[in-house]
């Protein structure tokens, strides 16, 4: 949905779609803030993940899941509560608490504990048999250093279990994972693994605006990115769309690019300056 049209900028497919899809984090919004993110940015999302363990202590979660469910919104508990439950032996437990909140999505992950990965596998095959499946990839311990290789043959396998996506660890700061302890992305990292994993099929997690310019610029407008804010939303979508300085001229054509950049080139500035 837009206001008015312009050329070259870059399609963007409708809801609900498989690529470009964008999961907002909400770490425990109020229903009255629901009501208001739906006015003005559930046209734009995909997926909400109830981070870490909010789920548990979030009030009128029901009536949230509700609202987003109506807005086309597809929400899901985030994979920390599914360790929690794992980690107390209770996976069953969780099964049947999807259940009674009604959510045909969710997440295994084992970014906080060690889950051996056939048995991972196994857990997101059995769950895959009655939901959508989302399987996170990558340690949340900054000390914890998995391969490329290792990345690739876990992502791989556990799309071949049953995941829809697979995410790639950032968590909500953005400093492991796929990103150093800076935030920059690790561009070895990610060469490696797009070389052998297809890119619609990875979900980035990439809270931070330079994170997410980076990653639009990479692969399109059209890349999944998760773990946004609430407030930043519109402020991404205008990332992809080419709206913002940072991706002004992803879209526009090579002599467009050409003459604009020349116009405004600091150099010629500079120099004009001098001769005055």
């Amino acid at each position: 949905m837009t206001n008015f049209s312009l050329p070259y900028i870059p399609e963007r497919q409708v809801k609900p779609r498989q690529e470009g899809i964008t999961m907002m984090m909400d770490k425990g919004l109020s229903l009255r803030e629901v009501e208001n993110f739906i006015e003005g940015s559930g046209h734009l999302t995909d997926v909400v993940k109830f981070g870490f363990g909010t789920a548990m202590v979030s009030p009128n979660l029901v009536e949230k899941i509700k609202l987003y469910k109506e807005a086309g919104i597809r929400p899901y508990f985030g994979g920390t509560l599914f360790e929690i439950f794992y980690a107390r032996k209770m996976f069953d437990d969780y099964l049947r608490v999807l259940d009674k909140f009604d959510l045909d999505l969710a997440e295994i992950s084992d970014g906080s504990i060690i889950i051996n990965h056939d048995e991972k596998c196994e857990l997101i095959a059995k769950m895959a048999k009655n939901r959508t499946v989302l399987s996170e990839v990558g340690s949340k311990d900054s000390g914890i250093i998995i391969s490329p290789s290792k990345w690739i043959k876990m992502m791989s396998t556990e799309l071949e279990a049953g995941s829809w996506k697979v995410i790639a660890e950032g968590r909500e700061a953005g400093n492991v994972g796929v990103f150093r302890p800076n935030g920059t992305a690790h561009t070895f990292l990610i060469n490696k693994i797009i070389a052998k994993i297809n890119p619609n099929d990875i979900l980035w997690e990439a809270p931070i605006k330079n994170q997410q310019v980076w990653f639009i610029k990479l692969f399109g407008a059209n890349v999944n990115l998760g773990n946004i804010a609430p407030n930043e939303m519109i402020p991404l979508e205008c990332l992809r769309l080419g709206l913002r300085g940072d991706t002004f001229f992803e879209n526009l054509p090579a002599d467009y690019k050409d003459r604009l950049k020349q116009v405004n080139d600091p150099e010629d500035e500079l120099e004009e300056e001098i001769e005055n």
